[in-house]
C-alpha cells in the first residue's frame, strides 16, 4: 500500500482531534468527494471549494484564519504553495493528494506518488481508506478520476448493484455507460454555477443518505440536486454537440468557447477522450485573458509533451499522465497548440 495503513490512522487522528477544521477542495468529483467523506465522519468544520485555479495560494490562508480553523485540510489540489502554508495562523495543515509529488515546509503531507511514483489511486480513495465509511460516495468520486478500485469495485456491486454494469472494459465503460458514472456527473454538475448556489447544494450533500435518494429523487433534498444536475446538464449538450464538429483532425481535438459559459473543460474532454481514444484533445475556455485548458490522451505521457509546449509561452500546466491542465494567455494560445503538436508529432516519429 502506497499510504501505510499508519499514515492513514495518523490522518484520520489529526479528524478526530480537530475542533474546527476547514477543507480546501478541487471543483472535481473526486475533490468533492473526498471533502464529504471527511466531513461526514467528523461532522464538523468548513468546506471551501477552490475553483479559480489548480494552485492553493495564499489569499486562501485568510479564509482559515477568519475562521479560526485548528487543522487545515487541502484535498486533490495538485499545487499548494508555500505562501499558502506560511499564511496560515494553524501550523497543523494535513495535505492528502494523488497528483506528482511537491515539496513543501511546515506540512503533514500524504500521497501515495511519493513511495511509488505511478502511483496515482484518486483522493477520494484514499480519504474512504482513512474513514471507511459511506463506500457510495468514494466510487463516485473514484470512478470520476477514470479509476476502478479492485479492492473496492466488488464490495460496491453487492451494496448497489443497480449502478454497476455487468460488464465493462475500462474506467471510461463506468463513467459514461453506467448509472454509477452518471451520479459521478452529478457530482461534477452541481460545482457549476455561483459559488452561494454551490456551497447550497454541497450541504445538502452532507445530508443525503444514499445514492437512490438522488438517482430516484426519492425526497426534496435529492430533486433538488437531481434539477440543479438536470439543468447544467443541458448546457453541458449544447457544448459537446459544438465541441463534436470540431473532431476533423487525424490525431487531435481542438476546442475552445467563450468564458460567458460554464465551465466544462474537464467534463468535454473527459467524454471526448472515451468516444475517440485515438486522438489527444486541448479544450480551453477563454476568460480574463486566458485559456484555460484541460488536455486529455489514452496512450501518450502528456507531462514531457506540455513542457516543450509551454516554452517562450505565457502561462502553466501540469497534471496526470494522462490528464493535465494548463492556462494560456490568449495571445499566445496558437503557437501553444502548434508547439504541442510538434511535440507529439517528434515523439510518435521517435517511436
Amino acid at each position: 500500500m502506497a499510504i501505510s495503513e499508519k499514515n492513514l490512522q495518523r490522518i484520520k487522528k489529526y479528524l478526530d482531534e480537530s475542533k474546527k477544521p476547514i477543507f480546501f477542495f478541487d471543483d472535481d468529483p473526486d475533490g468533492l468527494s473526498s471533502f464529504l467523506l471527511f466531513y461526514r465522519y467528523v461532522k464538523r468544520g468548513k468546506g471551501v471549494i477552490v475553483k479559480s485555479s489548480p494552485m492553493l495560494k495564499e489569499e486562501y490562508a485568510i479564509k482559515a484564519n477568519e475562521y479560526y480553523a485548528d487543522t487545515v485540510f487541502v484535498l486533490d489540489k495538485p499545487l499548494t504553495t508555500q505562501e499558502f502554508v506560511d499564511g496560515c495562523v494553524s501550523n497543523n495543515i494535513v495535505i492528502l493528494d494523488h497528483h506528482p509529488v511537491i515539496k513543501l515546509k511546515g506540512v503533514h503531507y500524504f500521497n501515495p506518488r511519493i513511495s511509488n511514483s505511478s502511483d496515482n489511486r484518486p483522493t477520494s480513495y484514499w480519504a474512504y481508506r482513512v474513514v471507511n465509511q459511506d463506500l457510495w460516495i468514494a466510487m463516485t468520486g473514484i470512478i470520476g478520476d477514470w479509476y476502478i478500485p479492485p479492492d473496492l469495485i466488488d464490495k460496491f456491486r453487492k451494496l448497489y448493484p443497480e449502478l454497476v454494469p455487468k460488464k465493462y472494459k475500462d474506467p471510461g465503460d463506468m463513467l459514461f455507460e453506467s448509472p454509477l458514472g452518471r451520479l459521478s456527473r452529478i457530482f461534477s454538475f452541481v460545482l457549476k454555477g455561483r459559488s452561494q448556489e454551490v456551497m447550497k447544494a454541497i450541504k445538502i450533500l452532507t445530508r443525503i443518505t444514499s445514492p437512490s435518494e438522488i438517482m430516484n429523487q426519492e425526497t426534496a433534498r435529492g430533486r433538488f440536486i437531481y434539477k440543479k444536475f438536470e439543468k447544467v446538464e443541458s448546457e453541458y449538450e449544447k457544448l459537446l454537440s459544438s465541441a463534436m464538429k470540431h473532431v476533423q483532425d487525424k490525431h487531435f481535438i481542438v476546442f475552445t468557447y467563450p468564458g460567458r459559459k460554464t465551465s466544462f473543460t474537464g467534463e468535454l474532454s473527459n467524454e471526448l477522450l472515451h468516444r475517440f481514444p485515438d486522438k489527444i484533445n486541448i479544450i480551453g475556455r477563454e476568460k480574463s485573458g486566458f485559456v484555460r485548458c484541460s488536455i486529455r490522451s489514452k496512450d501518450i505521457s502528456i507531462p514531457p509533451i506540455l513542457k516543450k509546449a509551454l516554452v517562450g509561452i505565457r502561462g502553466y500546466g501540469g497534471g496526470h499522465d494522462h490528464a493535465c491542465g494548463a492556462s494560456i494567455k490568449v495571445d499566445d494560445f496558437n503557437k501553444f497548440v502548434e508547439q504541442f503538436k510538434l511535440a507529439v508529432n517528434e515523439q510518435l516519429v521517435e517511436k
